[in-house]
């Protein structure tokens, strides 16, 4: 805070100049590597990529299930590949529309660059027949081969998210009288299926680091 004293006509008049200092936000984030994480309090832990330290690092388990095509869905169809993954169900009222509107500024972005994939695991896998999802994926201009919408075992999905993804109810919240999942996070995985960042994604700041992030794992 600075204080200026001026004198005019004998009357004295301070005048109080605050000195304000704000954070300066740049349009994009730089880095140049991003933490490895391994638990569900997301404690970062900076790595060497690609490294002997990361090998036996957390890594997404293998799963087995089916995308709107009929299609499987497993880690190897994500082989070589960063990926963006979530929990939702078609019939959702609440965060999914945001949600969905967000991941689908991803898909634009990385329309033509194959090494980028999303998943999207079905937590009423009961409901999200195939069908379902192929008219869900129809309705929303989803690309298929690039968005998987995923259905198959409940109990494999839940596995899924709880030990693997860390999606719990800690970080989401649990739809009333049912015990299914819902969590507005986004979770980035690396091509050695580790988890290298999470973002909230009813945000749309969020989305753009999502983004920009998912650009820094291409280039390792």
């Amino acid at each position: 805070m600075k204080y200026l004293l001026f004198s005019k006509n004998h009357i004295t008049l301070l005048l109080f100049v605050f000195v304000v200092s704000l954070p300066v936000y740049a349009d994009t984030k730089v880095v140049t590597t991003l933490p490895f994480y391994n638990s569900a309090e997301f404690t970062p832990y900076w790595l060497e990529p690609n490294t002997e330290e990361t090998t036996n690092f957390h890594q997404i388990s293998d799963f087995s299930l089916v995308n709107q095509l009929g299609d499987s869905v497993t880690n190897e169809t994500f082989n070589d590949k960063v990926y963006v993954a979530h929990f939702f169900f078609t019939t959702c009222p609440g965060i999914c529309p945001t949600m969905r509107s967000n991941i689908f500024k991803v898909q634009e972005h990385f329309v033509d660059n194959n090494q980028v994939g999303i998943i999207s695991y079905s937590i009423q896998p009961e409901i999200d027949t195939v069908e379902a999802l192929q008219d869900y994926a129809a309705k929303y201009d989803i690309i298929d081969n690039k968005w998987h919408l995923v259905t198959g075992n409940r109990s494999e999905i839940y596995a899924l998210a709880k030990d693997d993804y860390f999606a719990n109810e800690d970080m989401g919240q649990y739809m009333e009288n049912e015990d299914f999942l819902h969590t507005e996070n986004l979770v980035l995985i690396d091509k050695n299926r580790h988890i290298r960042g999470v973002y909230n994604g009813l945000n749309k700041n969020s989305i753009k680091y999502l983004v920009e992030d998912i650009n820094t794992l291409l280039l390792e």
